[in-house]
Order: structure tokens, then C-alpha cells, then sequence
């Protein structure tokens, strides 16, 4: 069962480096921020992408001495945090806190005609690291060959929970791809809803963040397949990667820091610099393990070519999501 997938350029060749422009020469010296910045983050507060957000405003404003100020703009996908950031003056007091969900899923599905282009992309300021592949105890699936031999030899008896349309949609669909696997793609609703569904035998598996899942795991409810990560997260105790399974893929998330299109590209790359100070304060690695999240960042030109790639290989699933929707 030796396959390989690609789901981004995280995992493959990255480091193409940064090019060198006149702003990017003088970004230390614009003058820059000088009132609080508003970062409209794509999610409720308390989930994976807001932590992410909070902990990059935190550590921030003790850079800088400066405020950024965190606002939540759920629904539609993103779509709306997306709109209101797009409309807003490009003077760099508005950023917007993504990932690939709603910079690239939402076009794929259909949900919006922009793309990650339409803004001005300043890095990627960490990873998700920290989703697994699980399966309730109700499901009998043990691991992740049992999963795809069950699945081979009774077709759409596993069901799949996901948000019809998100980026857990396409990491099934992903999973199919790879192994010929034919699940039964059910919207089981937001993460805690399909938490929910599984421990009531609603629900067969899902992909979700090991830190909503774990206690479940150790209690014997539910059994962590597998992580769709290059190398093992050590955060994640003894889960697998995928790979150590016969399966070479990764399924990466990172978080994208994105300011309006025409933002002064001095600012733009003092922001990308600014959260590479972020990620070498140490105190920010041990904040980031309340998540189980390793530091991970990369600067403007190849946090652009990790989306480029994303997005072709995501345009692959176009139909099935946009029948989903």
C-alpha cells in the first residue's frame, strides 16, 4: 500500500528563499505600527486558529510595545472575516488570520471567486501539527490498514465526519485518493459536534486535533489512527504518521498572516519579520504546546509557493466539493 501524496509544499521542497527587494531593504525603518492593529481572525474564539492568532498578538505586543488587537469574524467559511479585511484601507492596520480553509478551499468549493491573491500575503506564521485520523471504539477500525481493508470490502460503511465543503472535506477526500478507500462523507457539524457524534456511534471517524480528542484516546473510546505529519509530532505521545504506515502523505494547515492587497510591502515584510522575532522567544515554543503545535514559520515569498502548491493540489477535488455544497 505504497503511495505518495503530496497535500502541501511543506512537505516537499521548500526554501526557495526570500526575494530581495528595495522595501524589504528598508522595512526595518518604516515607521510602523503606530496605532493598535486589528487582526480579524477567521474563527470563534477558542479553537485551533484563534489560539494561534491570540498567541501572535501576545508576545506582539511585547516586541513592538504596540497593541494588535484581536476580532473574531466567524461564518460563511471565512468568507466574511475574508470580505470585511479585503474592504478595509490598505495602510496595514488590518490583518487578516487565515488558512488554507478559507484562502483556498472556499475558491475551490465555489464559495467565493478570491483567492489567496487577493491579498498581500506577509508568511505563514505556524502549522497545525496536532490533527490525527481517529475512529470511535463503535467502529471496530483499529488502525489505518483496517480501516481501508474494511472500507475496500464494504464500500460507504465507514462514515466520515467532516464539515461538508472545509478543509476536513478535502482531507478525507484526500485519504480516498491515496489509499481507494470509499468512505461515507456525513456533515457531522463543527469539531465538538463530531467529537460528540463519535462517542455516540453516529459517527465512524474523522480528522480532528489530537488536544479534542485525547482524553477519549487514552480512556479506550476512541483510537488515534494515525498523523498526517512528515515526521512524528513527539506532542502526540505514540500516534503513528502516516507514513510509518506505508501511506507517504502529509496534510498540512498553516496559519496565513495577509494584510489588504496595496499594503506598503515595507510593512508587509516587517510584519513577516516580526513573527520570525515571535517564533525564536521560547516562551512562545512552550504557548504553542498547550495546542501540542511544534514553531513553525516561513516569509513571504515561500509562504506564497506553499499556497501556490496547496491550491493545484486542492483544484483536484474542485467537483466533489463543490457538489458537497
Amino acid at each position: 500500500m505504497k503511495k505518495t501524496f503530496r497535500a502541501s509544499l511543506l512537505s516537499a521542497l521548500v526554501g526557495i528563499g526570500a526575494l530581495v527587494t528595495h522595501a524589504a531593504t528598508f522595512a526595518d525603518e518604516v515607521n510602523w505600527p503606530t496605532r493598535p492593529i486589528q487582526v480579524v481572525v477567521i474563527a470563534n474564539p477558542g479553537g485551533d486558529t484563534d489560539f494561534n492568532a491570540r498567541t501572535m498578538a501576545k508576545y506582539f505586543n511585547q516586541i513592538t510595545g504596540k497593541t494588535m488587537v484581536v476580532t473574531n469574524v466567524a461564518g460563511g467559511g471565512g468568507t466574511l472575516a475574508a470580505e470585511q479585511v479585503k474592504g478595509a484601507a490598505a495602510d496595514g492596520n488590518t490583518i487578516l488570520f487565515t488558512h488554507p480553509g478559507q484562502l483556498i478551499v472556499n475558491e475551490v468549493a465555489g464559495l467565493t471567486e478570491d483567492s489567496y491573491e487577493t491579498f498581500d500575503i506577509a508568511c505563514i506564521a505556524g502549522v497545525d501539527k496536532s490533527t490525527v485520523f481517529v475512529a470511535s471504539k463503535q467502529s471496530g477500525v483499529t488502525s489505518m490498514q483496517d480501516l481501508v481493508d474494511k472500507s475496500k470490502a464494504n464500500p460507504g460503511s465507514i462514515t466520515y465526519g467532516t464539515e461538508m465543503g472545509s478543509f476536513s472535506h478535502i482531507q478525507g477526500l484526500m485519504l480516498e485518493k491515496l489509499t481507494g478507500a470509499k468512505l461515507k462523507m456525513v456533515d457531522g457539524g463543527t469539531v465538538s459536534d463530531r467529537v460528540v457524534g463519535m462517542l455516540g456511534g453516529r459517527l465512524d471517524m474523522g480528522a480532528i486535533t489530537y488536544g479534542s480528542v485525547q482524553d477519549y484516546v487514552k480512556g479506550g473510546q476512541m483510537v488515534a489512527l494515525g498523523q498526517p505529519n512528515a515526521e512524528r509530532n513527539a506532542m502526540l505521545g505514540e500516534v503513528p504518521t502516516l507514513k510509518e504506515q506505508g501511506l507517504d502523505i502529509t496534510m498540512d494547515k498553516p496559519y496565513v498572516v495577509a494584510f489588504p492587497k496595496g499594503t506598503d510591502p515595507a510593512i508587509v515584510k516587517k510584519m513577516s519579520d516580526l513573527m520570525k522575532q515571535i517564533t525564536e522567544v521560547p516562551a512562545y515554543a512552550e504557548d504553542l504546546k498547550k495546542f501540542k503545535q511544534p514553531v513553525s514559520y516561513f516569509a513571504t515569498e515561500d509562504a506564497k509557493a506553499i499556497l501556490a502548491k496547496t491550491r493545484e493540489d486542492f483544484m483536484q477535488f474542485k467537483d466533489d466539493l463543490r457538489k458537497a455544497k
